[in-house]
């Protein structure tokens, strides 16, 4: 209804109450809107509601499913926690529907089955026997929800342990073996089905460019739904593109999740090996590490059912568009037309780039100045903003080229020249753009415009939050600074003590004074005395002066021997001679 009254064509007026010839003329367009079996754009319309009605984000996806298993779980807590047993049968009763909310709420094998039964009994007898029942019954009821959540962790965690060693756990799935198997199939289903995308949007395209350049194209294939079915092929393989985004996340999730179950079995086999008892404080942690990972296992094989089961039903919304152009007519169509994938456009066009100098009072951002460039929310689901509203195209755009900031809001190109054109007119092209949405309705989600249409927005876009629209660019540039050393003078307290014990030392002088007096005195001899004071003359520096001194010399001794080298006899004869002159001689 909301898509017929903002189609202009329908002259519906949107600020007026309907009269009754309007409410009758609007049932007759819905009608025909939706008996149109020739038309994608109703199958377009339909992949979004499907789409928006069954997929959900990871983590509320999880928890609405674990919300589902407590409301199944529900009578069976309530059974346990309101029972009040007295008797030795009513004990037995409330033991065994706790066996059975363990092994429903593990979900490990099937509670039919006697001998899985069997299994569970003895692993929770084993941590929780019969005796302990009366202290169980004592508990307050969130206490015994807790004990009971605990009880299935640690039976579980037993059950994989003994699964790993060999001696029970037959009827667990090997999980982590069935997710290596079955992430690389989904993989490759949502690669075949993207392949397939990427084949037809730009055979679309080529023809909707050919028909804007060619006047007998034009007439030729006007009366074609090109553009509802390129419509229809994007918006699934926008849809594709977020399930993928999910299987990947979720095969990085299983391989994480793989290698920590393998060390913590590891752990506990070095633990256990083979002694006849162990603590419980060592292993029960560990068992409840093993559980929960398995409950990983478990979640990451449910969000793949759910990407599995979304992929192939996503492909009922492609039959009126396969039917109109099977790939005859579609190869009949291009003779003669030029098709350039996304890649070989933005390939094109990566060496191309506005000019910021030609924009005075515009901000256009890049790659090497804006740090958080990849994670800008740009306007159009990424699309160029200038060939939807003048073109009805839904062209690639390339960021490389410059992203535009308008009014907090971000904009790519598909080429400089598109660029330049949305550049004059902005807010003329943003309500082209809304123009073209009124027309085809499927463009609202298709690229994003629920802040234009807040009431047509989907329940999944409702709960998002505002500020995503507003994400902040972080620019940077080169900048410098300088600050003076030691610009206040330096404020060191002197008698500023870190040693405790200093200052216990300082306390206790401190203490030791309070207990102090000062006390003064006189005595008889000084009662009533003043004080005297005595002016001396000092004595004055003197000097005298002796006889001058006198000194004289000796000569100095010489003395010679002679002979002491020998000679030819063989005696020696020395000989001594005294040169020494003597003192008068001086």
């Amino acid at each position: 209804v909301k898509a017929v009254v903002l189609d202009p064509k329908n002259d519906f007026v949107v600020d007026r109450i309907l009269t009754k010839h309007d409410v009758q003329n609007l049932i007759q367009l819905c009608v025909a809107r939706l008996l149109d079996t020739t038309n994608p754009s109703l199958d377009t319309i339909k992949m979004q509601v499907y789409f928006d009605m069954n997929y959900a984000k990871r983590a509320e996806f999880l928890n609405e499913q674990h919300r589902i298993l407590e409301g199944r779980l529900a009578p069976v807590v309530r059974e346990i926690t309101d029972s009040r047993p007295r008797a030795k049968e009513e004990m037995e009763s409330v033991y065994r529907a706790i066996i059975s909310y363990v092994l429903l709420r593990s979900g490990l094998g099937s509670p039919t089955e006697i001998e899985v039964v069997r299994e569970v009994t003895a692993a929770l007898q084993s941590v929780f026997p019969q005796t302990e029942m009366a202290a169980f019954i004592s508990l307050s009821k969130k206490d015994k929800e807790q004990q009971l959540k605990t009880l299935t962790k640690l039976v579980t965690g037993i059950r994989l342990f003994n699964k790993d060693r060999g001696k029970g756990g037959s009827s667990i799935d090997d999980l982590p073996a069935i997710l290596n198997e079955a992430i690389p199939s989904t993989t490759r289903a949502l690669d075949e089905a993207l392949s397939t995308c990427h084949a037809l949007s730009p055979c679309y395209t080529a023809l909707l460019e050919s028909m804007s350049e060619d006047r007998h194209r034009h007439v030729q294939l006007s009366s074609l739904k090109l553009k509802e079915a390129l419509f229809n092929v994007r918006q699934h393989e926008a849809f594709l593109c977020i399930l993928m985004s999910e299987v990947i996340t979720s095969a990085r999730e299983v391989e994480v999740t793989s290698k920590q179950f393998a060390a913590n079995m590891k752990q506990l086999n070095n633990t256990v090996q083979n002694k006849i008892s162990v603590g419980t404080t060592e292993v029960f942690p560990l068992f409840i590490a093993l559980a929960n990972l398995w409950t990983s296992f478990q979640d990451e094989i449910l969000l793949l059912s759910l990407v599995t089961n979304m992929t192939n039903n996503l492909q009922q919304f492609l039959k009126i568009q396969s039917q109109l152009f099977p790939e005859e007519v579609l190869t009949s169509l291009l003779e003669g037309v030029t098709v350039r994938s996304d890649e070989e456009r933005i390939r094109e066009t990566m060496e191309t780039r506005v000019n910021v100098s030609d924009f005075k009072n515009q901000e256009w951002l890049f790659p090497e100045t804006t740090t958080n460039f990849d994670q800008l929310l740009i306007q159009y689901h990424g699309f160029c903003a200038h060939a939807i509203g003048e073109k009805g195209l839904i062209l690639p755009g390339n960021p490389a080229i410059g992203i535009l900031k308008h009014k907090d809001r971000y904009y790519a190109f598909s080429s400089k020249e598109a660029a330049y054109a949305f550049a004059q007119n902005p807010d003329k092209s943003i309500q082209l753009n809304t123009e073209k949405a009124k027309e085809h309705a499927e463009l609202i989600q298709l690229l994003e415009l629920h802040h234009q249409f807040e009431y047509l927005a989907p329940l999944g876009t409702q709960v998002r939050d505002g500020d995503e629209y507003l994400m902040k660019p972080i620019t940077k540039r080169d900048s410098s600074t300088q600050t003076d050393i030691h610009i206040l003078p330096p404020t060191i307290v002197t008698s500023y003590e870190w040693n405790e014990w200093e200052l216990r030392r300082k306390a206790i002088k401190l203490a030791n004074l309070r207990r102090k007096l000062t006390r003064a005195m006189q005595t008889d001899l000084s009662h009533m005395r003043r004080e005297n004071c005595t002016q001396v003359y000092l004595p004055k520096d003197a000097g005298t002066q002796t006889k001058r001194e006198s000194s004289s010399s000796v000569p100095r001794p010489h003395v010679f021997l002679e002979g002491l080298r020998g000679g030819s006899s063989p005696t020696t004869h020395m000989v001594q001679v005294d040169l020494t002159r003597a003192v008068d001689e001086t």
